[in-house]
């Protein structure tokens, strides 16, 4: 899969304010620490899948389509818990995930199942789009060759990712609403990201 994004700007995925570019050299200095939230991020988003698929099992291309990701995201941990290991660091306990705690905020509060299911999945769209604009900073500006191929792997699945989740809410949801209700978690997610600690420990 050919997949490349601009510098200047996310116009692929869409994001709407770039990842401050001091973030790579914080996560360079923080490498045992960056790897082990990497890790921990890809167990959530396989339990994530998972979760939508219990929640949801009468939509069956959901079922079908998510059913893979789970395996690959678990795949996705191993090879970062076997990174871990080779460089003799170790896995060290999860941490709290303020960027993904602030985009809970935003989903909707008991409105309609339709509601619940279209934020539900924009939600993990925008994670797996920052996540796939994190590993392209690092597959671009690490200055250790073998993990620069390491996180470009990285970066071409999340970015097959979002576009999955953003496919699967126009598959059950209007798109004019998916697409106006993507605009602003677009535009909530600009706004957060300045007030959140710039830290190389963590993936978001």
């Amino acid at each position: 899969m050919n997949f490349k994004m601009s510098n200047s700007n996310n116009t692929i995925l869409g994001l709407k304010l770039p990842t401050d570019p001091r973030w790579v050299h914080l996560a360079e200095i923080s490498l045992e620490y960056i790897l082990n939230d990497h890790a921990f991020c890809e167990q959530k988003a396989a339990s994530n899948c998972i979760s939508l698929i219990q929640r949801y099992p009468h939509l069956t291309k959901l079922v079908e389509e998510l059913s893979p990701i789970v395996t690959e995201e678990w795949g996705h941990f191993r090879m970062v818990l076997a990174e871990i290991k080779k460089r003799k660091l170790k896995l060290g306990k999860q941490r709290k995930d303020e960027y993904v705690n602030r985009l809970l905020e935003f989903s909707k509060k008991g409105g309609s199942p339709e509601e619940r299911l279209t934020d539900q999945l924009l939600s993990f769209a925008l994670i797996e789009a920052r996540s796939c604009e994190r590993f392209r900073l690092l597959s671009e500006n690490l200055e250790d060759p073998y993990l620069k191929e390491f996180y470009r792997k990285f970066m071409v699945s999340e970015a097959g990712h979002y576009k999955l989740f953003l496919s699967l809410a126009k598959e059950y949801i209007n798109e004019d609403i998916v697409n106006a209700r993507w605009q602003q978690w677009l535009q909530y997610e600009k706004e957060i990201l300045p007030t959140l600690e710039l830290r190389g420990d963590r993936m978001h």
